[in-house]
């Protein structure tokens, strides 16, 4: 039973495009004949927004009429083939090319004008000398002593200051002794926490640590070392006054020593004695036959696993 309704489903479709393509071609055919029926030379409709046609001129009557002469064509101007592509060619064109100026400008917003002079804020002075510092910023800087850089192969020591070395102590006015230069090179490094150094090119090369200004932003490094006692100001340097306030105030290497009694004791370590070679036993079995026997009975088995105890 399906097989003639699908039949009949395919019969029906077939002579329904059928049917749609012979309609599409009755309609092209009476668009031809429309178009073809249409006189050619009408003249065109009144603008009045009336539905009348305006009068056809007799053939026979205009043919009678003398014609006018056409309008001559309108003179052009000169030009010269640069590219056929972009300007025609002209035979009357002849000479040199000719540049036109350009037309001025429909307003002075466009121009542009001569950059203004930054003006500086109330109560800053008008030169800083903290924003002319320049050279190459050292990425990833280590600090190997309070005052020493280390950066991608370039040794640098900040000039103006006296480097406290990790192995350097101090004593305090207690007369009590500790360890100031590894205290400090802590404190430099949590300062520094990887930050790019910007330093002034040194003024020739040479072998060994470069002395010169560093920063990071804005910041001094070696104001930063010398105001919190870090280290020490060189004699005659441009942080002299900071080193003296930092020494009066008993900051950094100049203060006491720190105050370890709230940490916890350290943990002593206990190491078992071990038996001597006489005494040390050779297997984990009793060869030696003086064993107490095990009682008889179920209780006398031994686990399994194990061997049985030496006969007497």
């Amino acid at each position: 039973m399906r097989i003639p309704h699908i039949a009949l489903a395919v019969a029906m479709l077939l002579a329904g495009f059928v049917a749609v393509s012979a309609g599409r071609q009755h309609l092209a055919r009476n668009e031809v004949k429309i178009e073809t029926d249409l006189p050619q030379d009408l003249p065109p409709a009144a603008d009045d927004g009336s539905d009348e046609m305006p009068p056809v001129p007799d053939a026979d009557a205009t043919a009678d009429e003398p014609q006018a002469d056409p309008a001559p064509p309108a003179p052009q101007s000169p030009t010269r083939s640069i590219d056929p592509e972009m300007a025609p060619r002209s035979d009357d064109a002849s000479g040199p090319l000719e540049r036109v100026a350009p037309r001025p400008p429909l307003s002075d917003l466009s121009l542009a004008g001569p950059l203004k002079p930054k003006q500086p804020d109330a109560g800053e002075p008008a030169a800083k000398e903290q924003d002319e510092w320049k050279g190459e910023p050292l990425f990833q800087p280590v600090a190997n002593a309070a005052g020493e850089i280390e950066s991608k192969g370039h040794s640098v020591e900040l000039s103006g200051i006296d480097v406290v070395k990790p192995d350097e102590t101090c004593t305090d006015d207690a007369g009590k002794e500790w360890a100031c230069g590894l205290r400090a090179r802590t404190a430099f490094r949590a300062f520094l926490r990887g930050r790019a150094v910007t330093c002034d090119a040194p003024e020739g090369s040479g072998t060994g640590p470069v002395r010169t200004q560093c920063r990071i932003g804005k910041e001094d490094i070696g104001q930063w070392l010398v105001e919190n006692g870090w280290a020490r100001a060189a004699a005659g340097g441009p942080y002299a006054d900071a080193g003296k306030t930092a020494s009066e105030a008993k900051k950094g290497v100049f203060g006491p020593a720190p105050d370890l009694s709230n940490l916890p004791p350290e943990p002593s370590v206990v190491v078992a004695p071990l038996p001597g070679e006489g005494q040390r036993p050779s297997s984990i079995l009793d060869l030696s036959g003086t064993t107490t026997a095990p009682p008889a009975g179920p209780a006398a088995t031994p686990p399994p696993g194990f061997p049985p105890a030496p006969a007497e």
